[in-house]
C-alpha cells in the first residue's frame, strides 16, 4: 500500500462504532434524519461539516451525513472506518435509466460505473467495484417485507450531474446500467480498499429513460416512500447490532 502523509485516525473524544451505520447522503433527508435523532436523544459528534449521531443503545447505533458527491462521501466513510465501522449502509437517492424504475421505487445497487474523480485514488483488485453481496442479500431479504418489487443492478456514479448527456444515457442504459448517483462508485471502492461491507439503498428521485427529466422530489408518494424507507433501513442496523451484541452471526 503506497505511504500517504495524512491517514484517517480516530482522535481523542470521538466515538468507537462497534455496529453498522446507517450513512445519508442526501442534504434532502437532514430535517428528517435531525428530527429523528432529537426524538431518540440522540448524541451528536462532528464529522467535518456534517453529523454522526449516536443513539443509545448497547452497542448504540450510528447515524452519519450528509455527504453529497464523492469527494465529501469519502472523507465521511474513512472517518467512520477510522472509527470502527466495519458494516455501512448507505441511505441516499438515484434516477432512472430505464423505464420499469419508476419515482419513489427502491433500487439496490450491485456494481458501479465510475465517472467521478475519486475513486482512482484506491487502487482495488477487480473492477468495477461492488457493493458487499452478503449485506446487499441481508438488506433485500429485510426489505422485500415492504417492497416485493426491489430492483436490483449495476449504477453510475458522475460527478456533474449537469453533464448527464443523452448520448450518455441511451449508452449506460444500453448496457444495462439502471441508474445514477454521484457517490456510490467512490464508496464501494473504499469500502474494498479498507476491507470493509457496505452496501446501498436508494429512492428513486427523477427518471432520465425517456431523455428528458422528469423529477419527482416533490411528489407525496416520494417523500412518503422516504420517510418509510429510512425507517426501515434503521430498523435494518438495529437488529443487525441487536445480533451482534447477542453472539449471533
Amino acid at each position: 500500500m503506497t505511504d500517504c502523509l495524512i491517514n484517517p485516525v480516530r482522535l481523542k473524544n470521538e466515538p468507537e462504532i462497534q455496529g453498522p451505520c446507517l450513512f445519508f447522503v442526501n442534504p434532502g433527508e437532514s430535517p428528517l434524519v435531525l428530527k429523528k435523532a432529537k426524538q431518540q436523544q440522540a448524541r451528536r459528534h462532528n464529522l467535518f461539516h456534517s453529523h454522526l449521531f449516536e443513539l443509545p443503545g448497547e452497542p448504540p447505533v450510528f447515524w452519519a451525513g450528509p455527504a453529497m458527491g464523492a469527494p465529501m462521501a469519502v472523507l465521511c466513510l474513512e472517518k467512520l472506518i477510522a472509527c470502527g465501522a466495519q458494516k455501512v449502509l448507505v441511505f441516499g437517492i438515484c434516477g432512472s435509466l430505464i423505464t420499469t424504475l419508476k419515482i419513489g421505487d427502491v433500487f439496490i445497487p450491485t456494481w458501479c460505473q465510475s465517472e467521478e474523480g475519486t475513486s482512482p485514488h484506491y487502487p482495488i483488485a477487480g473492477v468495477p467495484p461492488e457493493t458487499d453481496i452478503q449485506l446487499r442479500e441481508n438488506l433485500v431479504s429485510s426489505l422485500q417485507k415492504n417492497y416485493p418489487k426491489i430492483s436490483q443492478g449495476p449504477i453510475w456514479s458522475t460527478d456533474a450531474p449537469y453533464r448527464e448527456t443523452r448520448e450518455k444515457i441511451k449508452k449506460y442504459a444500453k448496457q444495462g446500467i439502471m441508474a445514477v448517483d454521484m457517490e456510490l462508485s467512490a464508496l464501494a471502492t473504499v469500502a474494498r480498499f479498507r476491507n470493509i461491507q457496505l452496501a446501498a439503498a436508494l429512492l428513486v428521485s427523477d427518471e432520465l429513460s425517456s431523455l428528458e427529466w422528469k423529477p419527482g422530489y416533490t411528489h407525496k408518494s416520494f417523500k412518503q416512500n422516504r420517510l418509510t424507507l429510512f425507517h426501515l433501513l434503521n430498523k435494518f442496523i438495529k437488529e443487525d447490532t441487536q445480533l451482534k451484541n447477542n453472539g449471533s452471526k
